[in-house]
């Protein structure tokens, strides 16, 4: 963790890691949808059940991410890593385009079972306000011209936002809601048959190596950002002094 808190670093080894790391989300992404494409139909749903296996990976990221950027913000107001708002900065815009999709393809996929495109129950509700919180997170990291105000920001509004992520989690248990309950991560274990959640796992650990590998690109295209952004601090400084 300290190797990786030198910029210098952390750009060395993404540079290593990307290629591989986007094969590896490649292939396994293709095994998954694959397997979810021969899997067999829901005896109810049909062959739309489909969705879910691009449907449910994104679910699971736009709250894996957001959690990620909370420790991000953590790791900013406490310890003030030099790359922690950077991870932060970072992973905001791929989780945004992360829950987009989750909304979109619950949309399609709700048409033909609910009968309608969108329904305001708890599940959906939650899940939109989190995409509205990506937005704000976005917008308020580009408004602000200081890094340390900027960062400090981010983090505290990060931090307050995290309690929507239970409250996404748990919504089809404390209200009535058209959502199933879970039917993976269940104390008892999961629900669904072997064939349909191979599919679904392997799906769900393409797209997280996906997700891996453009946080990574994004985080390395943000430090040189940063550093083209002070040379040019520096250069005008130089030249005012010149003058």
């Amino acid at each position: 963790m300290t190797d990786l808190a030198n910029p210098t670093r952390f750009i060395a080894l993404a540079d290593r890691l990307v290629p591989w790391l986007g094969g590896l989300a490649a292939l396994v992404i293709a095994v998954g949808l694959w397997m979810g494409f021969n899997a067999p139909e829901d005896y109810q749903q049909g062959i739309t059940v489909r969705i879910m296996y691009i449907h449910v990976p994104f679910a699971w990221l736009a709250m894996f991410i957001y959690t990620a950027m909370a420790a991000a913000a953590f790791g900013t107001l406490v310890w003030r890593h030099p790359l922690a708002d950077v991870s932060l900065k970072a992973a905001a815009p791929i989780g945004a385009v992360f829950t987009a999709l989750a909304l979109i393809t619950g949309s399609v996929w709700g048409k033909p079972m609910w009968g309608t495109w969108w329904v305001w129950d708890g599940r959906l509700t939650s899940v939109f306000v989190l995409f509205l919180m990506y937005l704000g997170l976005i917008a308020l990291t580009r408004a602000l011209d200081d890094p340390t105000r900027s960062a400090r920001a981010a983090a505290v509004l990060t931090l307050v936002g995290v309690i929507n992520i239970p409250i996404i989690k748990f919504s089809v248990e404390w209200w009535n809601t058209l959502h199933q309950p879970a039917s993976v991560v269940r104390l008892d274990g999961p629900t669904i048959h072997p064939s349909l959640l191979w599919p679904l796992l392997i799906s769900a650990l393409g797209f997280t190596l996906l997700y891996a590998t453009l946080h990574l690109m994004a985080m390395r295209t943000e430090i040189w950002r940063r550093r083209v952004i002070s040379m040019r601090r520096m250069a005008a400084r130089g030249a005012e002094t010149a003058a």
